[in-house]
């Protein structure tokens, strides 16, 4: 998949989705596996990502099945306030907390933001160029006076050079970290609403 230039994401749900399905239907039983799928309680955008990476693991190991076709429901996004947003900010690590500051700022989406190397950051011009993902067309990203500082902060206490990246981990390890830090404050203010932002919602804000 990744010489097929497959985002980081869905080579890894890829990876990820016959062990899910194993545990509840056999691999090896189209039937099964579909009957699983239809009778699960999620939203039909869910279950076509699940058929689509099932299909490919059928492919791969010469399985027969008709795949169903789940026609993904639309949905009016909620978007949590702008208060909500910087009170996490606040109570993320230093790291968390820039990179967080990033992407409501610039709403880049977290693959981008952990590709960025040194050399994609112009601390002089304030500007930002990532490497696109999903095929984006290339842009450059103003960012303010204060974000710029602590990027600049960040390249010189860390010793950072032009081709290292800016941050560590790629997004998967980013998401794990910010679902951590969420769940542990919407646990300690016993605010459901907290336990329901997801990290995209950032980036609604650009």
């Amino acid at each position: 998949m990744k010489d097929n230039n497959a985002s980081e994401y869905t080579i890894h749900f890829t990876s990820k989705v016959p062990s899910f399905i194993s545990k509840h239907a056999n691999l090896e039983n189209p039937d099964e596996v579909k009957h699983f799928i239809a009778n699960l309680q999620s939203r039909n955008g869910y279950k076509r990502n699940l058929c689509i990476s099932y299909n490919k693991f059928c492919k791969h190991y010469g399985i027969q099945w008709q795949m169903p076709f789940y026609d993904p429901e639309a949905q009016n996004i909620k978007l949590p306030t702008k208060e909500k947003l910087n009170m996490l900010i606040a109570n993320a690590s230093r790291p968390l907390a820039l990179k967080l500051s990033m992407s409501m700022e610039t709403g880049l989406r977290p693959v981008e933001l952990c590709r960025l190397k040194v050399k994609d950051i112009d601390t002089e011009h304030k500007v930002i160029n990532p490497i696109t993902a999903k095929h984006g067309a290339p842009r450059t990203l103003k960012v303010s006076e204060n974000l710029n500082q602590r990027i600049q902060e960040r390249i010189t206490q860390s010793k950072l050079q032009p081709s290292d990246n800016l941050f560590k981990g790629n997004s998967d390890y980013y998401g794990k970290l910010y679902r951590a830090m969420r769940n542990n404050l919407a646990k300690k203010l016993n605010d459901p609403a907290i336990h329901g932002i997801r990290l995209y919602d950032f980036r609604h804000y650009f």
